[in-house]
């Protein structure tokens, strides 16, 4: 079931924080992506803490939606919580954003990002001991290295604090925002530098991609470690050749996700090479190589990846990945998640067991995984025609499953439990008078239920003439025809017991009308 946000002529559902250009260091490695045409209003300016991601109030703007999940599969099972997803188009008629949707897939918040600007990563993590909203927004290239800002929201979608890289000069990449119990961020940064590539068939005046994984206290925005990829892996370890041309930078790692290891440790994911690393987080040292060319393990049956994403520690010495199977940017093997238990000791790898799709999904690029509480496990298929995410059953049946419009993915999704409140009131508005329509509108709300609908004439008090079940964040609630000629009207959001939530300013029709009389 598709569900699609409605076109308002009285309102532009959109955010008021728009983000603060950031200087690319990448523009070396390719063009920038071509930009989706924004068509929510945004306004400038920069955005810093205590900023607000409300709808704005903009009268005789079209509202663009994000892309549309389209629900393949709902079965019983699930695990409890929505849906957290940045799915972006190259259909001008999307918008990009953090998206929270339901399993029905309706829309309960949903941000657009300025024009040209991306969104990733978008889910709910802890921070100083409080759910928040995280997510990373900024510019790509087309090759997918990012410049851009980490975002902490609070449950009003406040901004509470944001993450970059300190140093004049670096920028914060794309593929991860992992926020830990120290109350830092790891964070990674792509880093052109010069580099005499002739040895590997590049230029002598070449550029190499170092990728550094950076630590950083989100209090005070200081570093507290810095690990270079350059510094640890050779080039010769990648799978990847550099391109003759001098203004293409050699991008040999890809490094796309930092995880924090049961020991402390960190797990860096080296697409590139095909390979996890595992990295002593105080000395920078390489404990172990897991996959690829270079292996420190012997890959037992079913283990050996590739150009894999989302690497996770689950257990001692125990790890998930999806596994794109793929050759760089084409369609190979089905995907799969895979979890694959490593044996220091004795140097030996085996896979415990592995998922794949019913129909052998292949993800190109991107794609994820995560544990659910009840033991499932949430599938984000990256790249794939059209991008999907599933949910499955510890014993590999499938419960849920939803696809974005063709040429579209999320960079991952998740689902989480999450329960947000926006410091704005309900908004009713009018959309057609004549033929009784108005909604009820109220952008981040969670735990609506159900939307009661108050009418009153000129004089006397408003009474309740009409009620509709929650239908997204935008619901269409019809005006009964003993109402159509009432002067004033309200609408109250109600929890599923009934309780009135909050309610929306009484309006006069003629000023809650799409023309404004």
């Amino acid at each position: 079931m598709t569900h699609h946000l409605r076109t308002l002529t009285a309102l532009a559902v959109t955010a008021v924080l728009a983000v603060a250009s950031h200087t690319s260091g990448t523009d070396t490695v390719a063009a920038a992506a071509s930009p989706i045409t924004a068509r929510f209003p945004v306004h400038a300016g920069s955005a810093g803490t205590g900023s607000v991601l409300q709808p704005g109030d903009v009268a005789g703007t079209t509202v663009v939606e994000p892309p549309p999940a389209d629900v393949l599969v709902r079965r019983p099972g699930r695990a409890q919580g929505e849906l957290f997803v940045t799915a972006q188009s190259p259909e001008p008629n999307y918008a990009r954003g953090p998206h929270i949707m339901d399993d029905r897939g309706r829309p309960i918040w949903f941000r657009e990002v300025p024009d040209g600007y991306f969104a990733t990563d978008f889910r709910v993590q802890e921070y100083r001991g409080e759910k928040v909203l995280t997510w990373w927004e900024g510019k790509s290239t087309n090759t997918g290295i990012g410049s851009g800002t980490g975002y902490i929201a609070n449950e009003n979608y406040e901004i509470i604090a944001t993450v970059q890289t300190p140093d004049p000069g670096e920028v914060m990449d794309l593929h991860e925002f992992l926020l830990t119990e120290r109350g830092t961020a790891l964070i990674i940064s792509y880093q052109p530098k010069p580099y005499d590539l002739s040895e590997l068939g590049g230029p002598a005046n070449g550029t190499v991609v170092d990728n550094v994984v950076q630590e950083i206290d989100i209090a005070t925005g200081k570093k507290v470690m810095n690990w270079s990829a350059l510094e640890h892996v050779p080039l010769t370890h990648s799978d990847i050749r550099p391109s003759p041309d001098k203004n293409m930078a050699y991008d040999y790692l890809h490094v796309n996700s930092v995880d924090v290891d049961t020991d402390g440790n960190l797990l860096i994911s080296g697409n590139g090479a095909s390979t996890i690393y595992k990295v002593d987080r105080r000395t920078g040292e390489i404990i172990w190589r897991l996959g690829g060319r270079n292996s420190d393990f012997r890959l037992g049956v079913g283990v050996r990846f590739s150009w894999q994403h989302d690497v996770r520690a689950v257990g001692r010495n125990t790890y998930r990945l999806f596994d794109n199977a793929t050759r760089r940017g084409l369609e190979g093997y089905e995907s799969r998640v895979a979890w694959i238990k490593a044996d220091p000791e004795r140097g030996t790898a085996e896979l415990v067991r592995q998922q794949v799709h019913p129909e052998l999904v292949s993800g190109t690029m991107e794609g994820g995984s995560q544990q659910l509480d009840n033991g499932n496990t949430f599938v984000s298929w990256g790249v794939s025609s059209p991008g999907r995410m599933s949910e499955f059953s510890r014993d590999g049946r499938l419960l849920f499953d939803a696809t974005f419009p063709r040429s579209t993915s999320s960079y991952r999704a998740y689902r989480l439990a999450w329960e947000g409140r926006p410091l704005t009131d309900p908004r009713l508005l009018v959309e057609q008078a004549d033929e009784g329509v108005v909604r009820a509108n109220w952008n981040g709300a969670s735990n609506v239920a159900r939307w009661r609908l108050l009418a009153a004439g000129a004089e006397g008090d408003l009474k309740p003439v009409g009620t509709a079940a929650w239908d997204g964040f935008d619901t269409p609630i019809t005006l009964p025809a003993t109402a159509r000629d009432a002067d004033r009207l309200q609408v109250q959001a109600l929890d599923e017991r009934g309780k009135v939530i909050d309610s929306s300013p009484v309006t006069p029709v003629g000023a809650a009308s799409s023309d404004g009389n």
